[in-house]
């Protein structure tokens, strides 16, 4: 299956890319990268690789190491442009995430929105985690005029998350976690029928999931959409959507 993952041309999560590109690519899946002008490798947020504090609350060893095999990648190295992708030709579409301020320029990106709505009425698989989330949230169904998730069960990066990561590095970071005046968790709840349809999951700020063990992960799957809540979630996120692309 040919799977499209578009990124900003800074500022995503590590751990949000390279997990699933690593646990795709091994099911012999090929993930093709898009940046708004392509053609030049895009670069993860450098403080989840060195560590936000004192070498802390950046992103696990295997997922950097995974991120540094994807560097090496000619589809990452040579990315197409958002303009030059035709939707209907990829069988997945994954939306990952991340907070420092690079991502806006792909969180708020009116040109791969268009792109988007045109692969979710496909009615393939479309798999967002954390922050990806508002990409799906903001992008209009032509027919309905709502989001084209306004009918379905999701989750996003929780409040709780948000907040008290903020909370804790705002003397050394500043905004660096609040990507938005708004929470994720507000806007997403938001452009849904329903708030109930937001699943906040089990409360969690330090136990990750991990290639052999799911316990402190959590998805939510509805229909052919899946969703996740932030980084810990990244291995059972790409094994659950590998499912789906059957």
């Amino acid at each position: 299956m040919r799977v499209l993952l578009p990124l900003p041309d800074r500022d995503f999560d590590v751990t949000e890319v390279a997990v699933p590109w690593r646990l795709l690519r091994d099911a012999g899946h090929d993930v093709v990268f898009a940046t708004e002008h392509g053609g030049l490798p895009p670069q993860a947020d450098p403080l989840l690789l060195s560590g936000v504090l004192f070498g802390q609350l950046g992103a696990e060893p295997e997922p950097k190491e995974f991120y540094r095999e994807l560097t090496g990648e000619a589809a990452f190295r040579t990315p197409l442009a958002w303009d030059a992708v035709e939707p209907e030709a990829y069988d997945g579409l994954l939306l990952p995430g991340g907070h420092a301020p690079g991502m806006r320029q792909y969180l708020g990106s009116p040109a791969l929105r268009t792109k988007v709505a045109r692969f979710w009425a496909t009615g393939r698989p479309v798999g967002a985690i954390c922050h990806g989330v508002l990409v799906l949230a903001r992008t209009m169904d032509p027919e309905t005029g709502r989001s084209v998730i306004a009918g379905r069960r999701t989750t996003c990066l929780p409040k709780y998350m948000e907040r008290s990561a903020y909370y804790l590095t705002a003397w050394r970071r500043g905004r660096y976690y609040r990507t938005y005046p708004a929470y994720v968790q507000d806007e997403v709840t938001a452009a849904l029928d329903d708030p109930a349809q937001l699943e906040r999951g089990p409360i969690e700020l330090r136990r990750r999931g991990t290639a052999a063990d799911d316990t402190a992960a959590f998805v939510v799957q509805d229909g052919r959409y899946l969703s996740a809540r932030w980084p810990g979630d990244a291995y059972l996120f790409a094994r659950r959507f590998a499912a789906l692309l059957g």
